[in-house]
């Protein structure tokens, strides 16, 4: 018997040919249930002889009550999220994962609007924060709240209205759901050491941003108390576990051009009669690169004049000949560890906390201080 030109072949064909139930048929493809190895492979040759691939996605899905997508749910626009090489690299290690268990993923923006007042006047009520609709809307059987979204915010508050469970990969705990965190607090204490290591005790900060409010310019301590992300929270408390910095700059995103800019301010606001800083201590490699362009614009040397340390441990060919200095992270294995979160939460397991360790790689931009 062999395959009919012009009519699709049915899960109920292929029982018949193999001559059992099709709720027989149904079990060998599912791969679980109470067939011998022999009835199994019996269904899977009808089915390989009629051209029967196996029982439509879609029918399993609505008979399992699930949709097979999880929901990356990113604090930042997806058009600069994805112009940093770490949320790329943590993507790939989710997918990696999730795709061996044929789960396929939606990427979402986090909150759209802060909630700023119409006009702009600061003695106007604040306008409720906007969530992208598809946190109201798409099927998910998980979401993954990761760079930037804030676990107190608009976006976790929908997802807990339409009880989608979430995984944690930035923002701090959240009750019931597994955390996969990075040790970012002693990585910063550790580039900090490394530049007091060299002698350098006038050390400047580039942060990632405080909050949702893209602001650039320096932090004081009013500023730092609202310090709302969990990620640059540890950073800021790892510098300061070390070192007073002299000066500490936000940036509202992590890119190249807010760290030039902000160096620029650093370094350039400094008069021959002051003391420059000679090292300079950025939240991100992104901010580090940029910081290292804005020292050459500005002819200083690196490290001769200026060291600059970073955050990530991602490859930047494009900054040769300097290799930076900086503190790494293992970015596929954190994408990874969301990955197998979100197998635990849908196999019903116990939400655990995960702090992925971090280690500082020393390159060619740090250097003894200058005398």
């Amino acid at each position: 018997m062999g395959r009919s030109h012009g009519t699709r072949p049915t899960l109920a064909r292929v029982a018949e040919l193999a001559g059992v139930s099709v709720s027989t048929a149904s079990l060998a493809f599912s791969g679980a249930g109470p067939i011998t190895a022999e009835t199994r492979d019996k269904v899977l040759a009808a089915a390989a002889e009629l051209g029967y691939s196996g029982p439509n996605p879609l029918g399993r899905q609505l008979r399992s009550g699930r949709s097979g997508i999880v929901g990356v749910v990113i604090g930042d626009q997806p058009g600069r999220a994805f112009r940093d090489p770490v949320a790329v690299k943590v993507l790939d290690g989710l997918v990696d994962v999730l795709g061996t268990e044929g789960l396929g993923v939606l990427l979402i923006p986090g909150v759209l609007s802060a909630g700023v007042p119409a006009g702009g006047s600061g003695d106007a009520p604040a306008l409720p924060p906007v969530v992208d609709p598809l946190l109201e809307s798409a099927a998910m059987d998980v979401a993954v709240l990761v760079w930037g979204v804030l676990t107190d915010d608009a976006t976790l508050a929908a997802l807990r209205r339409r009880d989608v469970p979430v995984v944690v990969g930035e923002g701090g705990r959240v009750d019931g759901a597994p955390l996969v965190a990075l040790d970012d607090r002693a990585g910063t204490a550790q580039a900090v050491r490394h530049l007091k290591d060299l002698g350098h005790t006038r050390i400047a900060e580039i942060t990632l941003p405080l909050d949702a409010a893209e602001r650039s310019g320096p932090i004081d301590a009013a500023r730092l108390a609202q310090a709302d992300r969990t990620s640059t929270r540890h950073r800021l408390e790892g510098v300061r576990d070390e070192v007073e910095p002299v000066i500490s700059w936000e940036t509202p995103a992590s890119l190249v051009e807010h760290g030039r800019d902000a160096a620029t301010e650093i370094l350039g606001a400094w008069v021959p009669d002051t003391e420059r800083p000679t090292a300079i201590v950025a939240h991100s490699d992104l901010l580090a690169a940029g910081a290292v362009i804005a020292a050459r614009e500005l002819g200083l040397r690196v490290p001769d004049d200026v060291s600059i340390a970073g955050f990530d441990g991602i490859d930047l060919p494009w900054l040769s000949p300097d290799v930076l200095t900086s503190v790494h992270q293992p970015l596929q294995a954190k994408g990874a560890a969301l990955g197998h979160a979100v197998l635990g939460v849908l196999a019903g397991e116990e939400p655990t906390c995960t702090t992925l360790p971090v280690e500082l790689v020393p390159g060619t931009t740090t250097g003894p201080a200058p005398a």
